[in-house]
């Protein structure tokens, strides 16, 4: 993939999750996000292509459909959701996953602060080849 073509889907990562309350936009800073990736969600997920752990690899979650990790044995709910992990569905999920795609196996109870939330989905979207 060209630099451009991955600054281009960064930014529009970051602009679709970077919208704050009352409508105003913030910069999404997936450095923070990265620390947010490190201190929630490495005890279950790697950020390293093809480690599965607890969880799945989150490498190239964002543009990814719902129980399609290789490797991963995703529960029936998460299997059959039919979504594909856009900044969008990302950001609802992670705020409720149990919400977003009932029975899922995730036991997370959610991650409520909306600046986190764009900054951990600004930084999954680097994770690509």
């Amino acid at each position: 993939m060209s630099c451009f073509r991955r600054f281009m889907g960064v930014a529009a990562v970051v602009a679709a999750v970077s919208v704050g309350a009352g409508g105003a936009a913030r910069a999404a800073d997936p450095a923070a996000g990265k620390v947010v990736f490190h201190q929630q969600c490495a005890i279950c997920h790697s950020d390293k292509p093809g480690v599965n752990k607890i969880g799945p690899s989150l490498f190239g979650v964002v543009g990814r459909h719902t129980g399609s990790e290789p490797g991963y044995d995703y529960s029936v709910a998460n299997k059959n959701a039919n979504l594909v992990w856009t900044p969008e569905v990302l950001n609802k999920y992670i705020a409720d996953p149990q919400k977003v795609v009932p029975g899922t196996k995730m036991p997370y109870g959610g991650l409520h602060n909306a600046t986190k939330r764009a900054n951990l989905i600004a930084f999954l979207a680097t994770l690509k080849k």
